[in-house]
């Protein structure tokens, strides 16, 4: 049996459908999800739905019974991520989980960018609960990035400079989750995942451009000032924080790898920057 976490989230609800045309039996599958009402449109094809909270310990001790393989999909609360995720590990170890899959990030023990810093410590959790385990350092998503929106205010803004982003596609890190979580041999491993072909913010810029037809530049910014722009768009002071230093890590090589792990994995070529752009724009 194989449990995904924050099951209605993206990337849960992807990995869930890529289990699924792997051929994993619906009922081989639980959705875990903190609000059962949005998790109808998995129930309808006969995966289990079950209430797990990550700041509720006792949910996931209840919700995890039977279950073999688990997919923790890291928490978007910025405010206690690492407590959050030992409540599920904790609980993982007592329900006698064989695998634990981690949705962590590039380079995690290494990077500096100020979003790894959880995840560093919750790969140490991982390891210190002595619970087989596979980390899957992902990098950025190419959702990350709004091709539509560049269009209408012509500019893609940003503090990354000419560094280059080995973005892929949130489905392609999907489908490597489900191939650890259904294939033999992957106990104890520790893959960099990103898109086979890294690209620039103008790079970005000038595909836009190219298949809108409208003309779309790219806007470096010094940090604060696109930190500032990301909280005048609504987005929460630490988000924008968060996202502006990431771009400033990215300049220096953050978000870059060679690795091609993620390729190997879902045995295939990563989605491309031009077909990806022609999908947000559709």
């Amino acid at each position: 049996m194989i449990a995904i976490t924050g099951a209605t989230g993206h990337l849960g609800q992807l990995t869930i459908h890529a289990l699924l045309n792997q051929g994993i039996a619906p009922q081989d599958i639980v959705a875990l999800v903190r609000n059962p009402q949005k998790a109808e449109a998995l129930a309808a094809r006969g995966v289990q739905i079950r209430q797990a909270d990550y700041t509720q310990p006792d949910t996931f001790k209840t919700a995890l019974q039977g279950v073999d393989k688990l997919l923790l999909v890291s928490s978007s609360d910025f405010a206690d991520r690492v407590g959050q995720h030992r409540n599920v590990i904790e609980a993982a170890k007592q329900a006698g989980v064989k695998l634990l899959a981690y949705t962590s990030i590039l380079r995690a023990d290494t990077s500096r960018l100020s979003l790894a810093a959880d995840h560093k410590a919750t790969e140490e959790l991982i390891r210190a609960s002595e619970l087989p385990f596979v980390f899957l350092r992902n990098g950025w998503y190419m959702e990350n990035y709004n091709p539509a929106q560049a269009v209408q205010h012509g500019a893609v803004a940003g503090s990354a400079g000419e560094g280059r982003v080995s973005a892929a596609a949130r489905a392609d890190y999907a489908a490597a989750a489900a191939a650890v979580l259904t294939q033999p041999g992957h106990e104890n491993a520790v893959y960099e995942l990103g898109g086979d072909e890294a690209f620039t913010l103008a790079e970005l810029a000038a595909e836009v451009q190219a298949q809108s037809g409208h003309p779309v530049a790219y806007q470096n910014m010094p940090q604060d000032a696109y930190a500032q722009m990301l909280r005048g768009v609504g987005l929460p002071g630490v988000v924008a924080d968060m996202l502006a230093d990431s771009d400033v890590q990215l300049e220096r090589g953050g978000l870059y790898t060679e690795s091609r792990d993620l390729s190997h994995l879902i045995g295939r070529p990563t989605t491309t920057l031009k077909e990806a752009v022609k999908a947000a724009l559709a």
